[in-house]
């Protein structure tokens, strides 16, 4: 211990003395780190690139080219025309949906989420941070996709910024429904599920095949999914040249709100 000489008074403690002060990061910031760690991993993961970039061009490659099934309807213009806003609301599926709850499943068994739990990290951090990785990884499959059906003929019309707005609806809809899944169940029970629920709407969801082609109360029905609701409203601006679609946008809206609102609220980190 220090002796203080006699007659004197301890020098009081200097304010600032330590360096870096201890405590958490400003909220910008950790959702900042923790969006380009998530977006670097997501990248690095070859998986992930074939479902959610691989496979939504290959579904416009083939279906724009092939006459597998009719998906323009009577008399209504090119096929890729009908068939690029579906795809671009695969991409949104893909990416936001089924490759953020399969990957956050696995995380969440391995224990990453439980040590970022144990972090200043809050839960709805973690949730805006994944948000922000899938509309980066978002924005490059649409700007890909789009020079892919450009080369086969497309011809978008519409207001590209109504557009957007429906694409960052369906992302936060899909990632909110999808972290719902990642923190609630098993990590192979999310893996099945997500990739069944891929598939189902990929082929009754109104992105391949017209909801036209399905019964009235049905085709009603599926185009309250945010998969109908996103592709419907898509082709209502890029392929009719409408601006932006209130009813679809509302579905969007709601399941958004009702997704990342229940993954707040119940999503465990282990």
């Amino acid at each position: 211990m220090t002796q203080v000489p006699r007659g004197a008074s301890p020098a009081a403690p200097r304010e600032g003395r330590y360096a870096p002060r201890p405590g958490a990061a400003p909220a910008g910031r950790m959702i900042a780190a923790q969006a380009a760690l998530e977006l670097r991993m997501l990248l690095r993961n070859g998986e992930q690139l074939l479902l959610t970039v691989i496979i939504p061009a290959l579904l416009l490659v083939l279906f724009g080219t092939v006459d597998v099934v009719d998906v323009t309807g009577p008399g209504e213009g090119e096929r890729v025309d009908f068939l690029a806003p579906g795809v671009l609301a695969v991409a949104v599926l893909a990416t936001a949906f089924t490759s953020q709850a399969i990957a956050t499943g696995f995380e969440r068994r391995y224990g990453v989420l439980k040590r970022l739990g144990a972090s200043p990290l809050p839960r709805w951090g973690l949730l805006a941070g994944k948000t922000c990785a899938a509309l980066a990884v978002l924005a490059l499959q649409t700007a890909l996709l789009s020079a892919v059906a450009l080369a086969l003929g497309w011809s978008p019309h519409g207001n590209p910024a109504a557009a957007a707005a429906l694409m960052l609806l369906g992302a936060a809809a899909c990632t909110g429904l999808g972290l719902l899944m990642a923190g609630t169940l098993r990590a192979e029970a999310t893996l099945a599920a997500a990739n069944l629920v891929f598939v189902l709407l990929l082929f009754f969801g109104g992105v391949i095949v017209p909801l036209e082609e399905f019964p009235g109360p049905v085709a009603d029905a599926l185009a309250l999914l945010p998969s109908g609701a996103l592709s419907e409203g898509l082709r209502a601006v890029l392929r009719e040249g409408q601006g932006l679609p209130w009813g679809e946008a509302a579905v969007l809206a709601a399941w958004a709100a009702a997704g990342l609102g229940a993954a707040a609220r119940w999503f465990r980190w282990e």
